[in-house]
């Protein structure tokens, strides 16, 4: 187990880095266009018929998301502003959230049913579970186990949410001409890039709930 979850984290660094180094290598190659990466959102959208949808600049690096209860892509300013095959890459992607929202896909709607759970879990179940070993008290070790479990389907579920966005990026982008056949390899090298920081996240979030879980069992033996 201690082995796995060395690896485990270790591969989780590893992505990270890949993923800086893919995206600044693509922050670095303009687009034939010229579009931002806002105007490549708005013409994914209209092309949609999500006129409704707005676009924001949101503070930070890689804060970009699609918001929607608001109803709202919002991108970081080197994405907003910028006119490079990542910030078109980012941009599609958090509109392929938006066109799954439009479509009531299945999966974003099951996450965002989840996101509560999910963030009591995340936040408190390992504080829960910890000092229910320390009282003996089985009761709250399984209650933290069950809400971490929660987070960690979070995570697992994202996976399809992600991949399907990036597969509409990708289609749209070809389909509106909005890059070239280059640009759009591009944006794939970097949505994979990100694609596998969502893998990495899953998989160790699974790692400590297996962790947890036999900590459990073992406290009852």
């Amino acid at each position: 187990m201690l082995l796995i979850f060395i690896v485990t984290m270790a591969a989780t660094v590893l992505v990270q880095l890949y993923l800086r180094n893919t995206y600044a290598r693509w922050q670095a190659a303009p687009t034939v266009s010229g579009l931002t990466g806002a105007q490549t959102a708005r013409a994914i959208l209209d092309a949609n018929g999500l006129t409704d949808v707005s676009i924001e600049e949101v503070p930070g690096q890689l804060t970009d998301h699609y918001d929607p209860s608001h109803r709202v892509v919002r991108l970081s300013a080197v994405n907003h502003r910028g006119a490079s095959v990542a910030a078109h890459a980012v941009a599609a992607h958090e509109v392929g959230h938006a066109i799954q929202h439009a479509h009531a896909y299945a999966p974003l709607r099951f996450r965002t049913a989840l996101v509560p759970a999910a963030n009591i879990g995340s936040r408190f179940a390992p504080w829960i579970i910890v000092l229910g070993a320390m009282l003996g008290a089985m009761g709250m070790i399984q209650l933290g186990i069950v809400l971490f479990g929660l987070a960690v389907l979070f995570q697992v579920v994202t996976l399809p949410v992600e991949y399907d966005a990036s597969r509409r990026a990708g289609a749209e982008l070809a389909r509106l001409g909005l890059a070239t056949s280059g640009e759009v390899a591009g944006t794939k090298q970097v949505l994979n890039a990100a694609a596998l920081t969502y893998v990495a996240a899953a998989a160790a979030s699974v790692m400590y709930l297996l962790y947890y879980l036999s900590m459990f069992l073992g406290s009852r033996d």
